[in-house]
């Protein structure tokens, strides 16, 4: 029975005391109406008949005095006219009833508008059941700047464009290292963030893929290179130190500890969160890094922190010893080295889905919100029509 109800039913009220209030108003109301109108109609009738008597008794006096009215007397032809005979016409009548109808119209549709307007006092409302996907997966975008890289730069973000269309709920993050690094925007889910920073960064480094384009760039936009570019070039004399770049990139991870043995606990200080880099670099090394690759990936794998790697060089070094051993080194990890190809890219997605296992929380919430809007429609309907019926009546 109450599923039945609340299927036909249904809101709920916020505040169901004001319907109990309401109707007992509505019936006190209505009583105290329907009483003072019987007492009126009571009273009327017995004016009415009073007043009749009076002007009969008035007339026959009058006749009783006229001499020329005898034979009207003797004849007992005295006729009274009253309202009861005047509606008993046939247009009088059809207008009388008419107006009755209107009037129990009318009366009804203040009631129902008032009994509409106590609900909407007592605020109806829906419960809507949301269902949140929240996955359990920080990644972290790792980009090489150096000068070897950066006309490649722009194939890469669009390959990391490419990558987080296929997410949902990750944790994603950029940062981007020369001979040092800088954050470009922390770990977020803000997914429309994140694809307008990538997306302004790949328009930028458009005009750097080649040198003819280079020499037709504006000293504007030499100056907005370089501001992004800020801050990944604060050491003489070295340039693409990948190592340090890698170990950066770690530290944006919730956890992770620069040198520290023992980062291989810190994966339940991480609230159960998978954490992943995408390493974009052509692995050409220029000065003395604090970390090499190595050295760097013993690191993240210590701190449980898979790292797949993306070539960003050109094609004709893709064989070379530095892109081998990069290979060699990120496989050798347990990471997967690719290309920047967009089936490089989805491959990678794939590989990262099946491989990584992510956890994922399904949180069902629920929230209590207002929902007067057809009763609002059914308040100005009722109103309207009463209004209209009582112009109609007034006529």
């Amino acid at each position: 029975m109450n599923g039945s109800w609340e299927i036909l039913f249904q809101w709920k009220l916020k505040w169901p005391i004001v319907i109990v209030l309401g109707l007992l108003l509505c019936i006190l109301t209505i009583s105290c109406v329907l009483l003072i109108n019987l007492v009126l109609q009571k009273n009327r009738k017995k004016s009415w008949e009073s007043l009749m008597l009076k002007a009969d008794n008035d007339l026959l006096k009058k006749l009783e005095n006229s001499e020329s009215n005898s034979s009207i007397r003797n004849n007992n032809a005295l006729y009274t006219f009253n309202l009861d005979n005047d509606l008993q016409g046939t247009i009088t009548s059809r207008a009388l009833r008419k107006w009755i109808i209107l009037k129990r119209i009318s009366t009804i549709l203040l009631i129902f508008s008032f009994i509409i307007a106590t609900f909407l006092i007592a605020r109806p409302s829906k419960i809507y059941d949301a269902k949140e996907q929240a996955s359990t997966r920080d990644i972290v975008l790792c980009l090489d700047v150096s000068g070897s890289a950066l006309p490649y730069d722009q194939e890469v973000l669009q390959s990391y464009l490419t990558f987080v269309q296929h997410f949902q709920g990750e944790r994603i993050g950029l940062s981007i290292f020369n001979s040092t690094s800088r954050t470009v925007f922390p770990l977020t889910d803000d997914y429309s963030l994140v694809k307008k920073q990538l997306s302004y960064a790949s328009k930028l480094l458009n005009g750097v893929q080649t040198q003819s384009s280079i020499d037709k760039m504006q000293q504007r936009q030499y100056q907005q290179i370089s501001d992004w570019l800020e801050g990944t070039q604060n050491r003489k004399e070295a340039t693409s130190l990948i190592g340090d770049g890698l170990v950066s990139c770690a530290a944006m991870i919730p956890g992770f500890i620069y040198g520290s043995s023992n980062n291989g606990k810190q994966k339940a200080n991480r609230l159960r969160r998978n954490a992943s880099i995408v390493l974009a670099t052509d692995n050409v090394v220029s000065g003395k890094p604090a970390y090499t690759l190595k050295q760097a990936l013993d690191l993240t794998k210590q701190a449980h922190i898979s790292v797949d790697g993306l070539y960003s060089g050109a094609k004709e070094n893709e064989n070379n010893d530095s892109t081998l051993q990069m290979k060699n080194l990120i496989e050798n990890h347990g990471g997967t080295f690719l290309t920047r190809n967009n089936d490089s890219v989805l491959t990678l997605v794939r590989k990262i889905e099946q491989s990584r296992g992510t956890l994922t929380r399904n949180n069902t919430q629920s929230a209590l919100s207002d929902d007067p809007d057809i009763w609002i429609l059914l308040l100005i309907i009722c109103f309207i029509s009463w209004l209209t019926i009582a112009w109609r009546m007034k006529r």
